[in-house]
């Protein structure tokens, strides 16, 4: 009889305690019992931020002297060591090696002097040369129309008429 009488007394007790943590604790396998610690409760002063993970990024100075390092390197093993070392990742190193050489290629192209072109100036004088080229030729197109026109109304007042199924398709 004394076993029914102690989990119906320790069951009252979570009912009527005012501490909210007690009885949150009692239920949740994560928190300490209410017995073993007293409960602490979160104040306003102490909250933490969390920062958001960001990926890592490297400037380009860092960039040149690890890839420096690594073209230094001359015994197995050593390149990486500097990577693991570095927090690189082999990948990156390849993809920094391609950047290098690329600029190192932009550097040599030759550089255009003076001002850069104005794009919509660029555009618009290539649309009006295109513009005048499609006025020429539907000019010399109407001119050759014409000439068809009279050399078909000279050929049959000769009397060969000439036959419009061979150009028509």
């Amino acid at each position: 009889m004394t076993t029914t009488t102690q989990p119906q007394a320790s069951m009252h007790i979570l009912k009527t305690s005012a501490d909210p943590l007690v009885s949150q604790g009692a239920r949740r396998a994560t928190e300490e019992t209410s017995g073993s610690a007293a409960p602490t409760k979160p104040s306003g002063d102490d909250t933490e931020v969390v920062p958001r993970a960001r990926r890592r990024q490297f400037s380009n100075a860092d960039k040149r002297r690890i890839l420096d390092a690594v073209d230094r390197c001359s015994q197995p093993g050593e390149v990486g060591a500097l990577l693991r070392r570095e927090g690189v990742y082999s990948s990156s190193l390849s993809t920094w090696r391609r950047q290098r050489e690329a600029a190192e290629l932009a550097a040599l192209a030759p550089q255009k002097r003076g001002p850069k072109p104005d794009v919509a100036a660029v555009e618009a004088r290539q649309i009006a040369l295109l513009t005048r080229e499609n006025e020429r030729l539907k000019s010399q197109l109407d001119k050759a129309m014409l000439v068809i026109e009279v050399q078909k109304k000279v050929a049959a007042l000769l009397g060969s008429p000439i036959d419009d199924t061979h150009g028509k398709q």
